[in-house]
């Protein structure tokens, strides 16, 4: 019966250092994974950080293409009032040469 009893002593206790061991490693493995916790937080903070960096560019970017865009169509608004007082004044001369013309015509009609 003694002998029994030793060697489930011994048994237990054998068991109970696997289970310290299990547990240190456990516990090893849990602050290693709370580690790569908090740094992936971090880098998770970093890259949103990052992601409002990019927008604010995106703005950036969109409002100069606005400014540029808004230059493009003043200048296309001129060209095409510029245009348009070239084509009255084409009109203008038009009228001037077929005027000078009929003149001309009945000038000729005299003589």
């Amino acid at each position: 019966f003694v002998q029994q009893t030793k060697w489930s002593l011994q048994l237990m206790t054998q068991r109970a250092l696997e289970a310290e061991s299990n547990v240190e490693k456990l516990k090893q493995e849990i602050s290693i994974l709370q580690g790569e916790l908090e740094s992936s937080k971090e880098e998770n903070e970093n890259l949103k950080a990052g992601q409002t960096t990019d927008l604010g560019a995106v703005k950036h970017n969109i409002d100069f293409a606005l400014q540029n865009l808004h230059k493009i169509i003043t200048g296309a608004n001129w060209s095409i009032r510029q245009l348009t007082l070239g084509v009255e004044s084409l009109h203008f001369v038009a009228e001037v040469l077929e005027s000078t013309g009929k003149i001309s015509e009945v000038e000729a009609e005299k003589d």
